[in-house]
C-alpha cells in the first residue's frame, strides 16, 4: 500500500458546507450523489492512476499540513423521544470520511465513504427517523451493555447472591440474556459533549446505570467516547466506574455492508479474522466453557476468505450463518491487537478492526430479513456483517473465562479501532 497525499483537499471547504447544510436538512442522499461526482473529478484533476496502482489507503490529512480544518464537527437536534426526552445528532468529518453519532442508544447512525471510483455510499444500516431507532430489534450501530451477548439461564451468581435477569432471546432460543436486557444502553438517551483537536472531532458520551437496572447490581457510571481522527480511523473508548461489584462487558453492534448499505448480500466480501480459537456454544448459542482450535472447520478465517461459499456449510440447529465468537491472541489485557479486515472487492473499500478486547463475535445478519430501513432501503439476510469485539460471552457462569466482573476499586477500559481504506 501507499498513502495519497488528500485531493478532496482543494475543495474539502465548500464540500463540507454542502454535506452539513443537507445534513441539518435531512437531505443527504443529494449529498452522497454528488459527492461521488465530485470525488472522482478530483482524482482525475490530481492525475492520480488507479489502474497502475495495486493498493492504495484513503486519502489522509498530514499531520504538518495547515489545512487541517477539514476536521469538522456539526450538531444538530435530531429529534424527541417517545417519553419526551430530546436526542441531539452529530455529524463527524475528516473530508474523507463522514460518520453520524446519535445521542439516543450512542449510535453510529450513518458511516460514508467513497470506493476507489470516488462514488459516496453509506456503509452501516441504519434508519432515517428517530421513532425507527426506537423500533429497532437489530442493534444497529448500537452501544451494547450492560453486558453484551448471552447470559445463560439469564442469570449469574456474583459474591454469593444470585441474580436475575431478563430472558430476550428468540423464543426459540432458551431462556437466555442477550445484549443487556430489555432496555440496553441502545435505547436510553446519552449525554453527549463534542470535542475536537488537531487530532481528531469526536463526540464523550455519558450515561449512569442505576443499581439494579436490568437486573444488575451497582450504579455504573458509563462514557463512551467516540472520534475521527485524520487517519481515517473511528475509535470507539469505553469507561465506567461502580459503586458495588457488578459485570461489564460493552461493545459495538454496526451492522456493516462494505459495498452500501441496502446493496444485496455480503457473499462476496473477503474476511479475515486473527485468531485460531473460538469459543464452542450450544444450540442456543450458550458457550459449554470449551476454547477450540478454528482450523479444519467452516469458521476458519485466518487468512482471506470470500464469505459466501462459506455460509451453506454453516448449517446450525436453528439457522445457517456465522454468529460465532472468536478469541483474540493478546499478550497482554491493554494491547491492542489486530482482530479482523473485511473487504468488498467490488467497491475496494475495507475495513479493518483493533482491540483491546479478548474476543471479537462475527455476526453474519441471520435474522434479517425484509426490514426496510434508511432511505427507504430493504434490508436481506446476509445483507451486512458485525464485527463485536468484546470480553467472553457468558462468562459470569464461565470460571474459566477471563472476568467480566468490575469492584468499586478498579476502572472499566476498553478500546475498539475501525479503520477506513481502499484497495485497488
Amino acid at each position: 500500500m501507499y498513502l495519497l497525499t488528500n485531493p478532496f483537499r482543494t475543495c474539502s471547504t465548500a464540500f463540507e458546507a454542502m454535506y452539513f447544510l443537507c445534513f441539518a436538512s435531512g437531505r443527504q442522499q443529494k449529498v452522497e450523489r454528488l459527492s461521488g461526482k465530485v470525488v472522482l473529478l478530483l482524482f482525475l484533476s490530481m492525475g492520480v492512476s488507479f489502474a497502475t496502482s495495486r493498493a492504495t489507503s484513503l486519502p489522509v490529512n498530514s499531520r504538518d499540513d495547515p489545512l487541517r480544518k477539514d476536521l469538522q464537527i456539526r450538531t444538530v437536534i435530531y429529534g424527541t423521544t417517545s417519553g419526551g426526552q430530546q436526542v441531539m445528532a452529530y455529524a463527524l468529518s475528516n473530508g474523507v470520511v463522514s460518520i453520524e453519532l446519535l445521542e439516543y442508544g450512542a449510535i453510529v447512525s450513518s458511516v460514508r465513504m467513497p470506493d476507489r471510483m470516488g462514488n459516496v455510499a453509506d456503509i452501516v444500516l441504519g434508519y432515517d427517523h428517530l421513532q425507527d431507532w426506537e423500533n429497532d430489534p437489530y442493534y444497529f450501530g448500537a452501544t451494547v451493555g450492560r453486558v453484551a451477548n448471552r447470559t445463560g439461564s439469564a442469570s449469574f451468581t456474583l459474591n454469593g447472591d444470585t441474580y436475575e435477569l431478563a430472558p430476550n432471546t428468540l423464543p426459540d432460543f432458551g431462556r437466555n440474556h442477550l445484549h443487556g436486557g430489555e432496555i440496553p444502553f441502545n435505547k436510553v438517551v446519552w449525554n453527549g459533549t463534542p470535542f475536537s483537536n488537531e487530532e481528531e472531532v469526536g463526540v464523550a458520551m455519558e450515561y449512569l446505570s442505576k443499581h439494579m437496572e436490568e437486573g444488575y447490581p451497582g450504579n455504573l457510571t458509563c462514557k463512551v467516547i467516540f472520534s475521527l481522527n485524520i487517519k481515517n480511523e473511528l475509535k470507539i473508548q469505553y469507561e465506567a466506574k461502580t459503586d458495588q461489584t457488578t459485570l461489564v462487558n460493552m461493545t459495538h453492534h454496526s451492522y456493516f455492508n462494505l459495498y452500501g448499505a441496502g446493496k444485496g448480500t455480503i457473499h462476496d466480501h473477503q474476511i479475515r479474522i486473527n485468531a485460531t480459537q473460538y469459543t464452542e456454544a450450544d444450540a442456543d448459542l450458550i458457550p459449554t466453557g470449551k476454547i477450540l482450535p478454528v482450523k479444519g472447520q467452516p469458521i476458519d478465517f485466518i487468512t482471506m476468505t470470500t464469505v459466501g461459499p462459506k455460509i451453506p456449510l454453516m448449517l446450525q440447529e436453528k439457522f445457517i450463518g456465522f454468529d460465532h465468537n472468536y478469541v483474540l491472541p493478546h499478550e497482554s489485557t491493554a494491547s491492542l491487537v489486530l482482530a479482523a479486515q473485511a473487504l468488498d472487492p467490488k467497491s475496494g473499500r475495507m475495513l479493518t478492526v483493533h482491540t483491546t478486547q479478548p474476543c471479537m463475535h462475527f455476526y453474519t445478519s441471520n435474522f434479517l430479513e425484509g426490514k426496510v430501513g434508511r432511505h427507504g432501503e430493504k434490508y436481506q439476510q446476509y445483507g451486512a456483517f458485525c464485527f463485536e469485539p468484546q470480553g467472553y460471552p457468558d462468562a459470569a457462569n464461565k470460571p474459566i473465562f477471563q472476568s467480566i466482573v468490575l469492584r468499586p476499586e478498579e476502572e472499566y477500559e476498553q478500546t475498539l479501532i475501525y479503520s477506513f481504506s481502499i484497495q485497488q
